[in-house]
């Protein structure tokens, strides 16, 4: 099918080391240094354990020209998601529910029906396309690099393309299948190091007349609720609506509108296009941003501090806990959760385990800490004193579905933005 969109961008790109990633500013700004960590999700077996384990720095930098804020790639992302890359995103009762709501209110938005073609970037095991179908949108397609959890998209009827996305891909799909109605990428801007080709394809796959959304942690909320866990090699770059306003205006795309959501912590969804124009939201948004001082190094200063002062308060808690003959148990083994053992030194001596409803990480360990990783159930036949809850964001749903364990008298640890004691038993 013959191209009518607009021409594939073919700009050069930042490609110097130690430039930034969206528009080539030599990077010297410090905004936190982690030190040297495993990769996230490298989860170990029983014979790894015993051997050579890969530590890389997590040092992130701030970008004094479009303030973008980055990691140096140290991995490249064939090196991340593999074939056995362990993250699938059904086993999020609550991302699921999330995701149909997002297909329900862009059915709604766009008008789509079964004519529209929709395609989703880094779509995983098919959490969110499956949902489409349903509500008369039958044309859709996944792209995902990860072949494992691409498969499980598959098996659910959804066509995926097993890649990583760009400007060629874009191409190809477009020469296939033609030009898209929308491009969402829900949590995947972040993971991407070449973000202009990255970008760069989507303007290129997308209508004229569609849009493109993308949804990713919010920098504010990062540095406001110092959620310094969601630091790690698999997230190259953290933003704000301020960098994604440099990165639509490098692309011809305008910023159309914006959105404020609570998933992971505080995120934004953001909606791009061709043509339009921006919304209040939109305007307002930067302005907020602006006044609070995003385009100035002195917003970025205090953060690393905030960050070791959280790290000594864990390491109290567990420290006065341990001493006073306490169990400690996690709950989750992800991404996040991570950064935060490695950091801060937890493994087996502090925790004696973690827990996952992914039966994939079952029988493995902890990348760097090597905390062994066991079902859900395990809770309940050891019953910890305390349940440390890694995967933070979705704390209202684990301490739903595990509030029984007031019932021995064990409580939640909540360990971000600083360790917080949560009693089961206590209706507040």
């Amino acid at each position: 099918m013959a191209s009518t969109n607009v021409a594939l961008d073919v700009q050069p790109e930042p490609a110097v080391a130690g430039a930034c990633r969206l528009c080539g500013a030599g990077l010297k700004h410090t905004l936190v240094d982690l030190g040297k960590s495993p990769l996230c999700e490298t989860f170990l077996d029983s014979r790894q354990i015993d051997q050579m384990e890969p530590f890389f720095p997590l040092h992130v930098l701030i970008c004094d020209n479009c303030w973008l804020a980055q990691l140096k790639e140290y991995v490249t992302p064939d090196g991340i998601f593999t074939s056995e890359y362990p993250y699938y995103s059904s086993y999020s009762t609550s991302w699921v529910a999330h995701a149909r709501a997002y297909c329900e209110m862009i059915t709604r938005r766009r008008g789509l029906n079964e004519h529209s073609f929709v395609v989703e970037l880094a779509s995983n095991d098919g959490y969110l396309l499956q949902h489409f179908p349903d509500l008369g949108v039958p044309n859709i397609l996944g792209v995902e690099p990860s072949a494992n959890v691409a498969e499980v998209a598959a098996r659910k009827g959804i066509p995926v393309r097993v890649d990583f996305f760009g400007r060629e891909l874009a191409a190809r799909i477009v020469a296939e299948q033609g030009h898209a109605d929308v491009v969402l990428g829900n949590n995947v801007l972040a993971h991407v190091p070449d973000l202009n080709d990255f970008f760069g394809g989507a303007a290129y796959l997308v209508k004229r007349e569609g849009v493109i959304t993308f949804e990713f942690p919010h920098l504010e909320t990062l540095l406001k609720y110092n959620q310094f866990d969601t630091i790690y090699h698999e997230h190259f770059c953290y933003f704000s609506a301020t960098a994604i306003a440099a990165l639509a205006k490098r692309h011809g795309l305008v910023f159309l509108d914006v959105e404020e959501l609570t998933t992971h912590g505080g995120s934004l969804r953001v909606f791009l296009a061709h043509t339009g124009t921006p919304s209040k939201a939109v305007l307002d948004r930067l302005a907020h941003e602006e006044a609070l001082g995003f385009k100035t190094l002195d917003f970025y200063k205090g953060f690393e501090q905030k960050v070791r002062n959280t790290k000594r308060k864990l390491l109290s808690f567990l420290i006065e806990a341990k001493e006073a003959g306490k169990t400690v148990a996690g709950y989750g083994a992800p991404g996040k959760g991570n950064t935060l053992l490695n950091y801060c030194g937890i493994g087996t001596d502090f925790i004696d385990f973690t827990v996952d409803r992914n039966p994939h990480k079952h029988g493995r360990y902890t990348p760097g800490t090597h905390i062994p990783i066991l079902p859900v159930e395990a809770i309940d036949q050891h019953k910890p004193d305390y349940v440390l809850i890694l995967p933070w964001n979705l704390k209202t749903e684990i301490s739903a579905q595990m509030k029984h364990i007031g019932d021995w008298g064990g409580k939640f640890v909540v360990p971000i933005p600083e360790a917080t004691i949560i009693d089961p038993r206590d209706p507040k």
